[in-house]
């Protein structure tokens, strides 16, 4: 699980999801009858405390926690992203008919119309994510590369970090006192020199053979390796050795 492939958009869902949940504590209904007067938040009944409030905050959970996996999760043939997306607009549309149809002598209290509000929100960014690009941008910025190291200089930093110590390709470890250099590659017909790479936004990496489902996903703030140019992507190596074809590589930044 790795936070760092969050986006702006899945921000916008676990802030919503924060609010809805305080929503579902403060006052739902109030009214008063005969000099007399009272409150329930939604936890007086449990059909909408849990079916549609706490239903929105699962809801939310399960597209964060769709975001954050290497390899998306399904229920009954969906992923977990369209289940909690689901959640979040039942519980909107619930929620905005309680308030439009208001009992007589009964005030919507804050609770409702807050809630409402928020699971509103959160059901338009669990939809508009895939969808806007400026929601798409990571949450967490990648961090930046570390400033060169002067010669002999021992690098800092592990796998998947531009200047990490890394053996060469073929297992044969790098002289001593030089500095490490990314490993060389040939392409037939262009030369082709390695490089770190970090992707803006979770990107899906394919098998070399060209099937068309995901074998993982990028994520953002991490650095992976270009090891050869294939077309108009990218081989790439991950952390665990694995190898896949990045076929989007717009705007990726180059440790």
């Amino acid at each position: 699980m790795n936070i760092r492939s969050l986006t702006r958009g899945d921000g916008v869902v676990i802030g919503a999801a924060v609010l809805l949940f305080i929503a579902s504590f403060l006052d739902f209904y109030s009214y008063s009858l005969a000099g007399y007067s009272n409150s329930q938040n939604a936890w007086e009944s449990l059909g909408t405390g849990l079916g549609t409030y706490m239903g929105a905050v699962i809801g939310g959970a399960l597209v964060v926690l769709n975001r954050c996996l290497p390899q998306q999760r399904k229920v009954a043939g969906l992923d977990l992203g369209m289940v909690g997306t689901g959640f979040a607009i039942l519980s909107a549309w619930t929620l905005f008919w309680t308030l439009v149809d208001v009992p007589d002598h009964v005030d919507a209290g804050a609770g409702l119309i807050l809630g409402f509000i928020a699971a509103l929100v959160l059901a338009a960014a669990a939809v508009a994510t895939p969808l806007v690009p400026a929601l798409q941008a990571a949450l967490v910025p990648a961090p930046k590369p570390p400033a060169p190291q002067p010669y002999g200089a021992q690098p800092q930093g592990g796998y998947g970090y531009p200047g990490a110590q890394q053996p060469a390709f073929g297992g044969q470890q790098p002289y001593a006192g030089q500095p490490q250099q990314a490993p060389q590659a040939q392409q037939p017909g262009a030369p082709f020199s390695p490089f770190w790479f970090a992707v803006p936004a979770p990107r899906p990496l394919f098998a070399e053979d060209g099937s068309p489902s995901p074998i993982a996903e990028l994520a953002p703030g991490v650095w992976y390796l270009a090891v050869e140019q294939r077309g108009t992507g990218l081989l790439t190596e991950m952390q665990d050795g694995r190898r896949g074809v990045l076929q989007d590589t717009s705007n990726i930044q180059r440790g």
